[in-house]
């Protein structure tokens, strides 16, 4: 190894360690994107459900939820999908998304703790639950869209 190799070696193996993802570098959060019409965009950072166990537990249980927080369930097809809050311990609002990212409905402020049947009568392919008033307090409505930013597809 010449001279001039031998010093740049280390800041080449420096360079190399900043770029290369090791197998322990955490993945990018998982965000929706949610699009008024009126052009405003409200992130949500969220938990992601995406098999049966984990659609089951949802948000159950949880005391308190952040502000800008959620999960999004993803289904493997668009059907008519419906929720319960039996063991939920917080109001939320279930925003249900279609395959081409429309809102198509939301069921605002659904009361904790109760085995009512939630949703829309409409086909979605995700629902993103958030905290109860939410959508309410930055005007989202059926109709807007939601962009996904580093959500696993089906």
């Amino acid at each position: 190894m010449t001279v001039r190799l031998a010093r740049a070696l280390p800041a080449l193996l420096a360079l190399c360690c900043v770029n290369a993802k090791g197998p322990d570098s955490p993945a990018p959060a998982a965000r929706v994107v949610v699009e008024t019409s009126a052009g405003a965009h409200h992130p949500v950072r969220v938990e992601l459900a995406r098999n049966d166990a984990e659609r089951a537990r949802g948000l159950m249980w949880r005391e308190r939820l952040d502000p800008e927080a959620g999960m999004l369930f993803l289904f493997e097809e668009s059907e008519v999908h419906g929720f319960w809050m039996k063991n939920t311990l917080i109001p939320l609002d279930m925003i249900f998304i279609g395959d081409d990212g429309r809102i198509v409905g939301i069921v605002e402020s659904a009361a904790p703790r109760t085995t009512t049947l939630r949703e829309v009568g409409a086909p979605s392919r995700y629902v993103l639950e958030v905290n109860g008033g939410w959508c309410a307090a930055r005007g989202v409505r059926a109709g807007d869209r939601v962009r996904f930013e580093n959500v696993p597809r089906f």
